[in-house]
């Protein structure tokens, strides 16, 4: 029998240092809504269904956009106060899957084939995520803006989404969490290395794979659609 695949896509974060007078999920790039892109790479990909986590405010706005694009995977629902309680908004919605992948719907430019990798890793390691090597010198510093310490950049990686479980074993651990009353987590990585029983493997991405937080990360998105463009045109031209 096949394994369920279900993703979890959180769209429900205002995204203050955007600067924006509305949810950064739903501002205009390149003519379409920065979730339309996620949401289209999810749909094209092998993933049995998609849970569309909103703010309840929003709800109608999404599913417009569900529904114009024919995204038949998409279920919505609505988010909490917190990132990690429109997780488990999500993860509680979902049809008894399987596996789960849990992504940012900031990261607008994940790619279709990075999504069938981590189907491909997650059915092997149970728990995996991906992300990138630091490429910078990562300084510790107090609360006077004083340097303190200079990790040793080869351990570092710079964590992205998805992150991909083993769908009872993330469920139990956020569970767990809960139980603790814990809300020190900020990603779903930590829940499982704090609350879980799973080693989190981690994976290389791409550095295209980046989180809108900024007004400036809206123009750097442009141009890595713009560049996805002209390779399509110059690979079918």
């Amino acid at each position: 029998m096949k394994d369920k695949v279900s993703a979890i896509l959180l769209a429900a974060g205002r995204g203050i240092r955007m600067r924006a007078a509305k949810n950064k999920a739903y501002l205009t790039l390149l003519g379409k809504p920065v979730i339309y892109y996620p949401l289209h790479e999810f749909q094209e990909s092998s993933v049995d269904e998609i849970i569309l986590v909103v703010e309840e405010d929003e709800e109608k706005y999404a599913r417009r956009i569900v529904s114009r694009n024919e995204f038949d995977k998409v279920r919505i629902v609505t988010g909490g106060y917190e990132r990690f309680d429109s997780v488990m908004n999500g993860l509680e919605a979902a049809d008894n899957p399987d596996y789960v992948l849990i992504h940012d719907g900031a990261r607008a430019f994940i790619k279709r084939e990075w999504i069938e990798q981590c189907i491909r890793r997650v059915k092997v390691d149970k728990a995996c995520i991906i992300g990138t090597p630091v490429k910078d010198t990562i300084k510790v510093v107090n609360e006077d803006q004083v340097a303190e310490d200079t990790p040793d950049r080869s351990t570092l990686w710079q964590v992205q989404t998805p992150q991909c479980f083993s769908y009872r074993e993330i469920l139990d651990a956020y569970r767990k969490m809960y139980e603790a009353g814990d809300l020190s987590m900020t990603d779903d990585g930590m829940v499982m290395e704090t609350y879980g029983t799973l080693p989190v493997r981690i994976f290389a991405g791409s550095y295209e794979n980046i989180k809108i937080t900024t007004p400036e990360d809206m123009v750097l998105g442009e141009a890595i659609l713009l560049s996805r463009t002209r390779k399509k045109a110059r690979r079918y031209g």
